[in-house]
């Protein structure tokens, strides 16, 4: 051993200290930098526990009254801020009560580490009192998972779990730690990783899809480009702006894209998808190039593949290999990371402008305009609309707001008619389409960016899915803005029981309590608005408020979100009534 290696390898020796497995953990996340997670302690973590209260000035620990609410509130943290969230708990129904927030991180791809406690490893196997094989039960739902059993074990697991969390493609790793590894005593060095055998997070860029992309897009007469949340995940925001202003491509966006790019600017022509805008849902159809960047053709956007886009030639820019071709054939695959396959594909591209075909795209808003947007906006009828709050919200906070929305009508609404005048500002449940969401995500993205508004849409059947989170926000006074537009119904369901199931209102219509009066008991300052003249002074009340605000607003009962795309229908057949 040469001189340099042994300085090298006295240096490591030396750095090394004697601790138990549960004051590591601790001593892992803040090396990753972790300065908040939430939580719900339980027997098999509580030594963890134990040793946040010692490190409560380097780590705070925020208590969430469900550990769903832990993992969602560290979803929005994720979302809002880009770095990994981080939710904690403890074995059997602590760690199974975890898994809806996993499962929809996994799908929306969102960097999160989730810690459970485990009973002894003696015991693992025997059915012992709070033992759940979770490790079994998340395999589907976590781009990784381990279980630890020995201390030794957990500087190199979390180092590798938060480098698998945040890297590619991101999503939730779930690590499960027995309590006797928590117990155990060992020597501890961290070291963060920086790379693991066999894992290509981001797969090489070929130099000639590049250049065959860029021929497509050069020769196009009506070019269509889709973007989705990769290009936020990548922080590719600038640069997509570049490349739509440059080759003056009509673009487009999925619910999990919104805000990449202003709502304002002149090439951004609405959302796609089964409640998108009418004119980039049927122009699909028409364009001659369609350039999907950084989405995965979910199924709510494409609506009948059989008949989506088969006009065009397709070109794909994807981080994940596993995307391309799974559910639409491509002409041109172009993998690797947005950012720099956008700035490699710039140069190649020719200056352009196509008046006509963007005309196209300004014709057809009219007609959306004047069939629903306008009613929607600017309503003769007496009920109040739930977009008519949302251009409130959008006039009190500029577009500069994050809208946290929930899953339903009120979700779809606020997509449509949100201002996103800053990235990361939408922040909802895409995939999984998880009612109960939006509270506890609210929480987590007001404390990750603390200076922001954030400012929660929700309908009254989500909300009370998780409306015991009100105790969090009652508990660390996190000023979030809770908007509850209250129509007596689970309304998304509704509104198709009354068109696709001669109204037959099956479980639909719900009997809600004071909602009021139940933030108030937390302590929150609360309004609630049934006519249209009081919608303005609320939100300005609202939005003025330091402290969290909860709003109700009796909206329409029974009204519907349109444009809509009917199940299995093209998405040519939207409908707008």
């Amino acid at each position: 051993m040469n001189t340099e290696t042994l300085k090298r390898t006295e240096k490591k020796i030396d750095s090394k200290m004697r601790i138990t497995g549960s004051e590591a953990i601790v001593r892992c996340l803040i090396a990753e930098g972790v300065n908040t997670l939430y939580g719900y302690p339980g027997g098999a973590i509580m030594p963890v526990y134990d040793e946040l209260y010692k490190f409560q000035d380097k780590i705070n620990h925020v208590l969430t009254r469900h550990e769903q609410g832990a993992t969602h509130a560290a979803q929005g943290y994720a979302r809002i801020s880009g770095k990994v969230g981080v939710a904690i708990a403890t074995s059997g129904p602590g760690a199974t009560n975890l898994i809806t927030g996993i499962a929809d991180a996994q799908i929306d791809s969102t960097p999160m580490v989730c810690i459970t406690g485990q009973v002894g490893s003696h015991l693992l196997g025997t059915d012992a009192f709070q033992e759940t094989d979770i490790i079994g039960i998340s395999t589907p739902v976590t781009k990784w998972n381990h279980q630890i059993t020995k201390a030794s074990q957990i500087p190199e697991v979390l180092a590798k779990a938060f480098y698998i969390a945040r890297t590619g493609r991101p999503g939730p790793v779930l690590i499960d730690i027995t309590k006797d590894a928590q117990f155990e005593a060992f020597d501890f060095l961290y070291e963060k990783c920086d790379g693991i055998r066999s894992y290509v997070p981001v797969p090489n860029t070929d130099p000639e899809t590049l250049k065959n992309a860029a021929q497509l897009i050069n020769s196009a007469k009506k070019p269509l480009i889709i973007w989705g949340q990769g290009v936020i995940l990548s922080e590719a925001e600038n640069i997509l702006r570049a490349v739509i202003e440059k080759a003056g491509i009509p673009s487009a966006w999925t619910i999990m894209g919104a805000s990449a790019i202003p709502t304002s600017h002149p090439l951004n022509i609405g959302m796609v998808g089964m409640h998108g805008n009418y004119a980039p849902n049927v122009l699909t159809n028409e364009c001659d190039v369609l350039i999907a960047i950084g989405m995965r053709f979910d199924d709510r956007v494409t609506g009948n593949l059989e008949t989506y886009a088969k006009q065009a030639k397709v070109i794909h820019f994807e981080i994940d290999p596993a995307e391309v071709d799974k559910n639409v054939k491509t002409e041109v695959a172009v993998l690797g990371d947005a950012k720099k396959t956008l700035q490699a594909l710039l140069p190649l591209l020719n200056k352009k402008v196509h008046v006509n075909w963007l005309q196209k795209f300004k014709d057809l808003y009219k007609v959306e305009y004047e069939k629903v947007i306008n009613d929607d906006l600017y309503p003769v009828k007496e009920g109040i609309t739930m977009a008519e709050v949302i251009k409130e919200i959008n006039k009190q906070s500029r577009g500069q707001a994050a809208i946290v929305s929930d899953v339903g009508q009120h979700q779809m609404i606020a997509c449509r008619y949100a201002e996103f005048n800053v990235t990361k500002s939408n922040i909802t449940s895409g995939g999984l389409g998880t009612m109960g969401f939006a509270l506890p995500a609210a929480i987590g993205a007001k404390m990750a960016a603390p200076e922001r508004d954030v400012v929660a849409i929700i309908g009254d059947g989500g909300y009370q899915m998780t409306i015991q989170e009100l105790g969090t926000i009652f508990q660390t006074k996190v000023p979030v803005k809770i908007v509850v537009l209250n129509n007596d119904f689970l309304g998304m369901v509704r509104q198709w029981q009354q068109l696709f199931f001669d109204k037959r209102y099956a479980s639909t219509e719900i009997q809600n309590p004071d909602f009021v009066a139940i933030a108030k008991g937390y302590s929150i300052n609360a309004k609630k608005v049934t006519k249209r003249e009081e919608i303005a002074s609320a939100v300005k009340e609202m939005m003025a408020s330091k402290a969290a605000y909860f709003l109700e607003v009796s909206v329409e009962k029974e009204a519907n979100v349109f444009p809509m795309i009917p199940t299995g229908a093209s998405v040519s057949d939207i409908r707008l009534s």
